[in-house]
């Protein structure tokens, strides 16, 4: 069983309901993986899971919407729990971009991943695997599947409208998508709207669509409604605190 809890759903800054930015909690088996670690999701995290029990981490690029809490892990894990070398996953460079807010030296905290196009990982989690595809998004961006147990659950991380998970192959039980925008007011081309997901949720063949990554002026009721219409069913919003299984 593969089981998604939204820690934080806010696109680019953090929202006055809900607040956080992009952070999911995913079990997988017996694995407890944190995908990505936006502001605010370190303090959400810890409503439902113990820190000490996470396995892996996933950083799919370095805005800070979805990577500024992994300091606040840094500092549990190496002065806290003294846990060192918790595999983190992240695109090449990033390591090196972040190290500077810890003196340029992470302290063995983590065991860094450099992940990227194409990227498999089959043997860090017990009967877990995690295929990473580079996205459409200016900095280096990786979408990522968790597979377990016949199921797969998909994020998109950010992204504009020149990649699918079509690249993850179809029928995708859970995808979990951006959808930053209206699809009548997209800003700029590196997010997508909530009718552009739907669509590329609908050309991949997923079983179920959720829409996260909201600009956090943006009425969900409207992102939903476009959303659904071009899913063709109806479409799931990501709350904090909310928990779906795959």
């Amino acid at each position: 069983m593969i089981s998604l809890t939204t820690l934080g759903c806010s696109g680019s800054y953090g929202a006055p309901a809900g607040g956080a930015c992009s952070g999911y909690l995913v079990r997988a088996g017996d694995s407890l993986i944190w995908m990505d670690c936006g502001n605010g999701t370190l303090a959400a995290l810890q409503r439902h899971a113990d820190p000490s029990d996470i396995d892996a981490v996933v950083i799919t690029h370095t805005h800070p919407d979805h990577c500024v809490d992994l300091y606040g892990l840094h500092v549990l894990n190496k002065y806290g729990l003294e846990r060192y070398g918790l595999p983190v996953f992240a695109p090449e460079g990033a390591e090196r971009q972040l190290v500077g807010l810890v003196g340029g030296d992470w302290g063995g905290a983590f065991d860094w991943r450099a992940v990227g196009d194409g990227d498999v990982d089959d043997s860090t989690l017990h009967d877990v695997t995690l295929r990473f595809a580079r996205t459409d998004h200016p900095v280096a961006t990786v979408g990522l599947e968790v597979a377990h147990g016949g199921k797969r659950l998909v994020y998109t991380s950010d992204t504009g409208p020149e990649w699918s998970p079509e690249v993850f192959g179809r029928g995708i039980d859970l995808l979990l998508s951006e959808a930053t925008y209206l699809h009548d007011d997209i800003r700029v081309p590196i997010h997508l709207s909530a009718r552009q997901a739907g669509e590329i949720a609908r050309s991949a063949a997923a079983r179920r669509l959720v829409l996260t990554h909201l600009w956090p002026t943006i009425d969900p009721v409207a992102s939903a409604a476009e959303g659904s219409e071009a899913f063709g069913a109806a479409v799931v919003m990501a709350a904090p605190d909310v928990t779906l299984h795959v």
